[in-house]
């Protein structure tokens, strides 16, 4: 999987962070769980991984935390690529470009129904995990996870419907 951050600043879309998914063991503080990405649920918070914060890793797992815990990150929206003007995904990896103009849009889309008001109004950032080309073809996977963000305080509840 591959993650691509987005920060908006004055109105205008920052890039932020790109990682992926696919194989590395991280540190985690002692009050985590280690989740698979393949099991990230809309709700779930986690703290970031030192490792992520890398232009370009391999991630297999992510630290979750209860959301009362501090923490950087909660995901509110799972979504299955597909082709643009199509429902379905493509047997072949679709390249980076593609699954990042798809995270982009999609996340943006669900921002608001999650924490109530628009991203480009909200003072919270997005970003997203999307396949890598080793689980797209090795794992069948097509989803890309989004993931509410600060870069200020970390969160310490949920920010679903906080309108922030």
């Amino acid at each position: 999987m591959t993650v691509v951050g987005r920060k908006v600043l004055a109105g205008v879309l920052g890039a932020g962070v790109v990682l992926a998914a696919g194989g590395c063991s991280l540190f985690q503080k002692d009050d985590t769980e280690s989740v698979s990405v393949f099991d990230v649920k809309i709700g779930d918070c986690f703290t970031v991984p030192q490792d992520a914060k890398k232009i370009a890793t391999d991630l297999a797992t992510l630290p979750r935390v209860d959301c009362a815990t501090p923490h950087e990150q909660e995901s509110y929206a799972l979504e299955k690529y597909t082709d643009p003007g199509t429902d379905t995904a493509p047997e072949n990896f679709p390249g980076a470009a593609a699954l990042k103009a798809f995270a982009d849009g999609r996340c943006a889309e669900k921002f608001a129904g999650y924490v109530g008001v628009d991203y480009r109004d909200s003072e919270l950032y997005f970003t997203y995990l999307v396949p890598s080309p080793r689980s797209w073809e090795k794992d069948a996977d097509r989803t890309t996870i989004c993931f509410i963000t600060t870069t200020g305080e970390d969160l310490t509840r949920s920010v679903k419907q906080t309108g922030w």
